[in-house]
């Protein structure tokens, strides 16, 4: 897929060594759990890369199309964890501080969603993100995804001493 700037592709080999160094950027890592492991890294592109096989969606690799310079990840991935609101489709996405304020989230997450809607057949999709992180939140505003307080929620998977415990959620609708 494409935008105006970005090529949205499928994981080659040649992605995992600057994605590896992206998952261990304390910067862009700083509202994640942890940083990741070369090798756990490339295990999340594996997993990505099952998705695709098994569901035809899932985290698309971001390429600038001018350059070919690789930039991180937007895409659909299904949640099943432990929540009222699941399972359902997220939409997400990563990017390496290099790429950060050029618009290009905003531009490949409105490519997603409309995958999600017209070529998908979604209905919905949602979007989470621990509460202080407003980057991403103002993603989601911009994509016109609407929050619900009353939805925030404690991330089950992360200890409850964690400072980016509290999440919000965010939706959209076809």
């Amino acid at each position: 897929m494409e935008t105006e700037r970005l090529i949205m592709r499928r994981w080659r080999e040649e992605d995992k060594e600057p994605f590896a160094a992206m998952n261990a950027d304390p910067e862009v890592m700083e509202l994640f759990p942890a940083l990741m492991t070369r090798e756990e890294s490339d295990a999340f592109v594996d997993r990505i890369e099952r998705q695709f096989d098994e569901r035809g969606y899932s985290l698309w690799a971001l390429e600038v199309r001018d350059s070919g310079r690789f930039i991180g990840f937007t895409g659909l991935a299904l949640q099943t964890f432990d929540v009222p609101f699941l399972p359902a489709v997220e939409i997400g996405w990563r990017l390496t501080r290099s790429a950060w304020g050029h618009g290009y989230a905003i531009e490949a997450a409105r490519r997603a969603a409309r995958y999600a809607f017209e070529e998908a057949g979604l209905d919905a999709i949602i979007s989470m993100t621990a509460v202080q992180n407003r980057r991403s939140r103002s993603v989601m505003e911009r994509l016109g995804m609407t929050r619900d307080p009353a939805e925030d929620f404690d991330h089950p998977r992360l200890p409850k001493d964690s400072p980016i415990l509290r999440h919000v959620l965010y939706r959209l609708h076809r």
